[in-house]
């Protein structure tokens, strides 16, 4: 068996270094997550209350995602990565040191730091994964993000023993976070040194195409940025409520909570994991309508489910489902490679916005009519987006990746 040569070589490092990004977001992402209920319960704080804190993220994510697509394309994405990184892991802190001493305030702080080193992060951890999987010439995002969900699950699991253990919340959050800052150091230093130079070229108004708003932006991004709209909505509804939706909605306990938010994480990841293989051979269109269907079932499921067994079936439904929404998009808004990092940071603002502005609302909607009954909304919005399947498609002029090829 030969050797790899240096360009493969540099690929695979490069693929592993943004796997690792992903997988310590969906982490940290879990890790706070999963102690929503012990947070709630030691702030003595309302469904409505706890969507307040939530709020903190949404605000910060809203802020990550505005500066970071403007950063990206003056710092690259290396430093929007690591700026990313470091705002997450130092976030975590803050909301550890806000449940110690049970201060609502200072969660939501720590909450719109993470928020905002997640929204920015990730945006300069998508433009890099866009552009790997042109380099390769086979879908890898899609894997990427099942990195992210891995991620989800591993921390859900971890909160799960945490919680089933009474482990302090400083003490858990505190080693996620030192080991996520020595991972973090390793990553980034994979990450080529220019890569903001494609977005920066995207970026100059030379790159302007006649017939569309500055080149770049057109009926296509805007369908796109509606079908990752719809399916990051019912992505970040359950990332933010499930563990609530089954202590409140089916009356379980906070380790079965647990344990449904992980069985979220882990099908989120085994739609994510194979679903670049369906893309390859199918095409993304007809993938994606096929996923939102599942996940709208899956959804339907958890409102309707006469008891946690029942729901638990759905949820794994409703992560399958979801799964392939947020990187099918992303795929498609990089077809075109002149306008590939600003089409990439424009759909995944809007991805973010909803998946981050999205849960608090309900949190609200649930104190109204039960938290279970709100999904019926994201419900509603998952399946409009049904209609706008069809710009997943690959562009005009770009060519359809079908052929596996080696790093």
């Amino acid at each position: 068996m030969s050797a790899p040569t240096p360009a493969a070589a540099s690929l695979r490092r490069l693929h592993l270094a943004l796997a690792a990004a992903f997988l310590i977001t969906g982490i940290g992402m879990a890790s706070w997550v999963s102690r929503t209920p012990a947070m709630r319960d030691g702030l003595h704080a309302s469904t409505a209350e706890m969507g307040l804190i939530i709020f903190g993220l949404s605000i910060g994510a809203v802020l990550g995602i505005s500066f970071g697509g403007l950063l990206v394309s003056r710092i690259g994405a290396r430093a929007l990565v690591a700026l990313g990184m470091g705002l997450i892991l130092g976030g975590l802190v803050v909301v550890a040191v806000g449940a110690v001493i049970a201060l609502g305030p200072l969660i939501a702080l720590g909450l719109a730091i993470f928020g905002y080193g997640m929204g920015s992060g990730e945006i300069g951890q998508n433009i890099e994964a866009v552009a790997l999987e042109a380099r390769a010439g086979r879908s890898i995002v899609p894997g990427l993000h099942g990195c992210y969900s891995f991620g989800v699950f591993l921390g859900g699991a971890i909160g799960l023993l945490c919680n089933a253990a009474q482990v302090p919340v400083l003490l858990h959050l505190g080693v996620v976070v030192a080991l996520g800052a020595g991972a973090s150091l390793w990553l980034v230093r994979q990450l080529p040194a220019d890569s903001g130079v494609v977005a920066a070229l995207d970026a100059s108004p030379h790159s302007a195409t006649p017939g569309t708003a500055a080149g770049w932006m057109d009926a296509r991004v805007v369908a796109l940025m509606v079908v990752i709209l719809g399916m990051a909505l019912a992505e970040g509804s359950a990332n933010d409520w499930l563990p609530l939706i089954v202590v409140d909605g089916f009356r379980g306990t906070a380790a079965i909570g647990s344990i449904v938010y992980a069985l979220f994480g882990l099908a989120m990841a085994i739609g994510r994991f194979s679903g670049g293989r369906f893309i390859d051979r199918f095409g993304r269109a007809p993938v994606l309508r096929v996923s939102i269907l599942l996940a709208a079932a899956g959804i339907l499921a958890v409102v309707l489910a006469p008891n946690i067994v029942a729901g638990a079936l759905g949820v794994l439904l409703w992560g399958i489902g979801t799964a392939l929404g947020f990187p099918v998009a992303m795929s498609a808004a990089g077809d075109d490679p002149r306008h590939a990092a600003r089409r990439a940071s424009a759909v995944a603002a809007a991805g973010y916005a909803a998946s981050l502005i999205g849960p608090p609302v309900l949190g609200f909607l649930g104190s109204a009519v039960g938290i279970r009954n709100a999904l019926l909304v994201v419900l509603a919005t998952a399946l409009v987006t049904v209609v706008f399947a069809g710009a997943a498609r690959h562009a005009p002029g770009a060519k359809a990746i079908r052929t596996p090829t080696t790093e």
